[in-house]
């Protein structure tokens, strides 16, 4: 009976506070503490393309022949977000579980929400874990959450909180757009994983992960994925390395991580060994701040982990890329932002060199981030965008996008917080 009492005093206090858009709702109950978080973001887009001819891997696209320009409303590379926390302390193991979902904004069809067939508004599940652990040996983590390799490059890039690339030139609205996926660094992903993380050793942290084989994205006749099935013979592979140091004049974090897949196709001559590694770097003096990154691989492809990474007949193709980005705040507490980042996509032989197979994408960035209060910011981004093939096809696109943008957590978004068992970030 006191238990129900509690329960319902509660519900009063979480309805109260969704108006009152408070840091976050936590709710006690029993040895558990729960946490109820999430964001809202919405963009109204314009685009225009020039340039023709389909570039396979192209991240810059072509708008219809009857189109002067394209208009959309979408979300931005960070969807809407509703997480559920609950965390407790029980025999010397802190607990935690995670389970969120993250709703579209508009579908591109007559009732807004895919009923007729239309796409863009999608409810996806990016994150459902449980994790165990003490801060004397570190944690371990069983479900499906960020991967590990690439994670701090998307985290780092200050279009998370933008647009980016990645918006449709035919109209059609998005669930999400790719911000730097694809032209600086490849996506990390959802993964089901079990992760272990060490302690933080003054700054120090590490983590290993198992993920799940079949979640790499194969290459079929020019890197298309369609009438494909993948069967690996062994898990996936994941490890990041991290050290984040503060001092009186500047703060930041170096890393490293790196993944290893074992690729089997349906289509796909025998099998091949995928491998990537990347280094990172972002400092905070004052209020400037300065991220660099870099990637590298063989057999990973470009923008998703295994897109356009071989060849039918197994030949693997090696790829590279970074991103260079620097921000400043304001008095006004306005944070401008510019940054530049591309990936390029090799030849595997002369088949690919005379195809019109990607060969680099890139994208110039200018955002600012303005927060009218604690919770609610307004973004306004122009992104310039670059598709190349390797037969000399040559699309451009250009985005501008102005949201309004609100979350119930302002240090970080849930998907940050979520993860920081990896590493503070």
């Amino acid at each position: 009976m006191n238990k129900n009492i509690k329960l319902a005093v509660a519900g009063a206090v979480l309805a109260l506070s969704a108006s009152a858009a408070h840091a976050g709702i936590v709710i006690p109950a029993g040895d558990w503490t729960m946490d109820i978080n999430g964001n809202v973001n919405g963009y109204a887009t314009f685009s225009k393309s020039k340039g023709s001819g389909a570039i396979l891997g192209g991240v810059a696209t072509v708008q219809q022949a009857h189109q002067d320009n394209n208009q959309t409303l979408n979300t931005g590379l960070l969807p809407a977000w509703l997480g559920f926390t609950g965390k407790t302390r029980q025999n010397d193991l802190d607990v935690e579980f995670t389970i969120s979902l993250q709703p579209g904004i508009s579908a591109n069809d007559v009732s807004g929400d895919g009923a007729f067939g239309g796409t863009g508004s999608k409810m996806l599940n990016r994150q459902t874990y449980l994790s165990f652990g003490d801060k004397s040996w570190g944690s371990i983590k069983i479900g499906k959450d960020l991967g590990v390799f690439a994670a701090d490059a998307i985290l780092s890039d200050m279009t998370l909180l933008g647009v980016g690339s990645g918006v449709g030139a035919s109209g059609a609205a998005t669930n999400t757009t790719n911000g730097g996926i694809g032209t600086g660094y490849i996506y990390a992903a959802w993964k089901g994983q079990v992760a272990y993380t060490t302690p933080n050793f003054n700054g120090f942290q590490a983590t290993v992960a198992l993920t799940n084989p079949d979640q790499f994205q194969p290459s079929a006749t020019q890197g298309t994925l369609t009438g494909m099935t993948v069967a690996q013979d062994r898990f996936g592979l994941e490890g990041k390395a991290s050290y984040s140091f503060s001092g009186d004049a500047a703060n930041g974090k170096l890393w490293v991580s790196g993944a290893s897949y074992d690729v089997t196709t349906s289509t796909t001559s025998g099998s091949y060994t995928a491998s990537v590694a990347d280094i990172g770097l972002n400092v905070n003096a004052g209020n400037a701040g300065l991220t660099g990154y870099y990637y590298r691989g063989d057999g990973v492809g470009t923008t998703l982990l295994g897109y356009y990474g071989a060849t039918t007949a197994g030949q693997k193709r090696d790829s590279d890329g970074g991103y260079l980005q620097g921000t400043y705040v304001l008095p006004t507490k306005t944070k401008i932002g510019l940054a530049y980042g591309v990936s390029k996509l090799d030849a595997a032989n002369s088949t690919d060199s005379a195809a019109n197979l990607i060969k680099e994408n890139n994208r110039f960035t200018l955002g600012a981030y303005h927060p009218i209060t604690k919770h609610l910011n307004l973004v306004a981004e122009y992104n310039d965008i670059e598709s190349k093939s390797h037969n000399s096809l040559n699309v451009k696109q250009e985005t501008a996008s102005f949201p309004q943008y609100g979350r119930r957590k302002w240090e970080k978004p849930k998907m940050v917080i979520s993860v920081r068992k990896y590493g503070e970030l």
